[in-house]
């Protein structure tokens, strides 16, 4: 499954850039919101975010599945690197900050409606604010 994340992200950066495509322009932007698991939050194969879901968003990130900032005007941004890292993957400095919620400074880049996020500060972590797990129970495992 790595694999194919990996070249998810692989291609969609190919994207940006392909001969005869128009190139993505950036913009910089800040962001505030929480640190989500892509593929639980996409798919609502685990419903809860925050403490309920904080164990299993450090698994998926572990293994490969991008990370995102779920803003609070329910926007989603892909991050696809953070401040001077040099991977996304299984980044320690994504795996710290899970299901926190956090302000980022970085390049927004759009194409066909999903929005890329390129952070380069991560300009304030609140830490996990989203209490969740008295209500939802920790995922994947439940009430």
């Amino acid at each position: 499954m790595k694999f194919f994340l990996n070249l998810a992200v692989a291609l969609s950066l190919a994207l940006m850039v392909a001969p005869g495509a128009q190139a993505a322009k950036s913009k910089r932007v800040s962001v505030t919101g929480e640190i989500v698991d892509t593929w639980c939050y996409v798919t609502e194969i685990m419903y809860g975010l925050g403490t309920a879901h904080h164990q299993c968003a450090v698994w998926c990130a572990v293994g490969g599945i991008p990370v995102s900032v779920k803003s609070d005007d329910g926007s989603v941004y892909v991050v696809l690197k953070v401040e001077e890292d040099d991977s996304s993957v299984a980044n320690p400095r994504l795996l710290n900050i899970q299901t926190h919620q956090v302000t980022v400074d970085g390049d927004l880049y759009e194409r066909d409606g999903v929005k890329y996020l390129i952070v380069t500060q991560v300009a304030n972590d609140k830490g996990i604010v989203n209490m969740t797990h008295e209500e939802y129970g920790i995922q994947p495992f439940g009430k």
